[in-house]
């Protein structure tokens, strides 16, 4: 019984005084940025008849339809050609900044806004790659993905070394992002557009409400308790929301096997063959003739295909088999993406299988590419060396008490990337083990 006590504190303590997982959400964060981003730069000439006045669905049926289901979006809070322009473009920013990590929190915000106001108001124009951006979109606000691999982490390291010169540190962009963006959250709805869900109004004026409160407690507090509590429910958060985007991705894969196991088609080997005769999936011509050519080919690639997806969520108890069927998914993934003329689709998949990738594999990766910018940099005179990003580890409440008394916080929010230099490299607590997938 002790045992078993011992073993649940354990976890509990593990949950609450660390966000696990840091590489892996800043890789799910910067393949979906990336993957929005690409698609509206794609389509960009042609985001009029996507999402504009001049699409087969017509404002008046948007407007109806999002009567009755009550969806977010931004876009049919004005007809104008100019609001849809603004919108449009914003939602290329948001993609961007929340790309390079900067001001993760707020930034995933606007990037959910941006995902949800163009899927909402033309819903018949996505894919399965839309709604599972859709999804995560809303999951990524829960998590604090920018603890490495973004211009947040850095402002943290630059941050800790101007404190340890004795400068004092202030900023003045969060405090003004998070007032003009407070100040226009109540315009809009003061001017009854957040009337249809409550549950994207209450979740903005939750994380606007948040920002202020991790500022005072950073700021007015006079002790470290506030702050560490608000620390560890962001933790907690985050980790839950993590869980949830693995669960979304393995129910993805379950489901898409077992539908498959009920068809015809994929129960007598040939599923594969039809799509590559349509004119519509069949971008390279010669090539999908010459995988259909091979009847055993296409029987193996079908059958494989379900194997992997029904079999890959029961394959997270073992690492080793786990990794072997990641990286099967990752080149299905690609090979329909060329294929098949389904690139975003594959991305957005791809940026969903992330989350499994093993974290010393995300830290050399990680380490590799930082050698190689210092390397180009180098080469343009610059010489400039990259230090390496060091996932946070747990740190004991002593330690917390310390950083936290030692913060000159602005306005940030709970899943704000904390200005503190021990959460890219701390020392670890003896026995404590390091965030694993």
């Amino acid at each position: 019984m002790n045992r078993v006590s011992l073993a649940v504190s354990r976890l509990v303590a593990r949950v609450a005084d660390s966000a696990l997982g840091p590489y892996q959400t800043a890789v799910i964060r910067i393949g979906f940025s990336a993957t929005w981003l690409l698609f509206l730069l794609r389509e960009f000439p042609h985001r009029q008849e996507l999402y504009g006045p001049d699409g087969p669905w017509s404002w008046d049926l948007a407007e109806q339809l999002v009567g009755s289901n009550g969806a977010f979006t931004a876009l049919l809070w004005s007809d104008g050609q100019g609001w849809f322009e603004a919108v449009y473009v914003l939602a290329v920013l948001w993609s961007v900044l929340l790309l390079l990590g900067w001001r993760t929190r707020t930034m995933s915000v606007l990037f959910m806004v941006g995902v949800l106001s163009l899927q909402n108001r033309s819903i018949f124009m996505g894919d399965g790659g839309d709604n599972v951006l859709h999804l995560m979109s809303v999951y990524l606000v829960f998590t604090r993905c920018g603890q490495v691999w973004s211009l947040d982490a850095r402002r943290a390291r630059r941050e800790a070394g101007a404190r340890a010169r004795g400068e004092r540190v202030r900023d003045r962009a969060g405090p003004a992002l998070w007032g003009v963006l407070g100040f226009l959250l109540l315009a809009a709805t003061l001017a009854g557009r957040m009337d249809g869900d409550r549950f994207i109004p209450v979740l903005l004026w939750t994380v606007w409400s948040a920002q202020a409160l991790w500022w005072l407690a950073g700021r007015r507090a006079r002790t470290a308790q506030p702050r560490i509590l608000l620390d560890v429910v962001a933790n907690i958060v985050h980790n839950g929301a993590l869980l949830v985007i693995m669960a979304e991705a393995c129910l993805i894969y379950a489901t898409a096997g077992w539908y498959k196991v009920q068809g015809s088609r994929w129960q007598d080997g040939t599923a594969v063959y039809y799509p590559l005769q349509l004119e519509y999936f069949s971008p390279w011509p010669g090539l999908a003739d010459l995988l259909s050519s091979s009847g055993t080919l296409v029987m193996l690639v079908t059958y494989g295909t379900v194997v992997v997806q029904v079999a890959f969520p029961f394959t997270l108890f073992n690492r080793r088999v786990k990794n072997v069927l990641l990286a099967v998914m990752i080149t299905e993934h690609a090979v329909i993406a060329v294929v098949l003329g389904l690139p975003f689709f594959s991305l957005a998949m791809i940026a969903a299988d992330m989350v499994f990738l093993p974290t010393s594999f995300l830290r050399r990766l990680g380490d590799g590419a930082a050698r190689a910018r210092a390397r180009l940099l180098r080469r343009g005179g610059d010489g400039l060396r990259l230090p390496k990003q060091r996932a946070p580890r747990l740190r004991l409440p002593q330690q917390r008490f310390r950083d936290h008394r030692a913060q000159d916080s602005a306005v940030e929010d709970p899943g704000a990337q904390p200005t503190d230099p021990t959460l890219n490299s701390p020392p670890a607590p003896e026995g404590a083990p390091p965030p694993r997938t």
